[in-house]
């Protein structure tokens, strides 16, 4: 079955960066387009960024600039470096299957914490 593991959160802060990771299973990994989304306290789910399966990416503009996304298709992972963190950036971060456009979202995984508070 597909899954998606998130790693990497934990509080930093502000002006630090923070490496998430994203192990993914169960799937053709390489053959998806993969997106991070991330769900501040008490607000939505909001989409952050996304990679397609030929490495082309996007960002929303509250993390153009700051965070990169990338993958490694030898061992099924995805990562979003983030930089210069602010406090607008806490919240939960999934990884998520699909999601080129938020509509587009398959499925996500549990998610990983991230509080930048100083």
């Amino acid at each position: 079955q597909v899954q998606l593991v998130e790693s990497g959160g934990g509080l930093v802060h502000p002006g630090g960066s923070l490496t998430l990771s994203c192990a993914a299973s169960g799937f053709s990994f390489s053959s998806f387009t993969m997106a991070w989304v991330r769900q501040a306290p008490g607000k939505g789910l909001e989409w952050v960024s996304a990679i397609n399966y030929g490495g082309n990416t996007k960002y929303a503009d509250s993390a153009k600039g700051r965070f990169t996304i990338s993958r490694d298709n030898r061992v099924n992972t995805l990562y979003l470096q983030m930089n210069d963190l602010r406090s607008e950036d806490t919240g939960v971060y999934y990884c998520a299957q699909g999601g080129w456009t938020p509509e587009t979202i398959a499925r996500r995984g549990q998610g990983t914490a991230v509080t930048v508070s100083a």
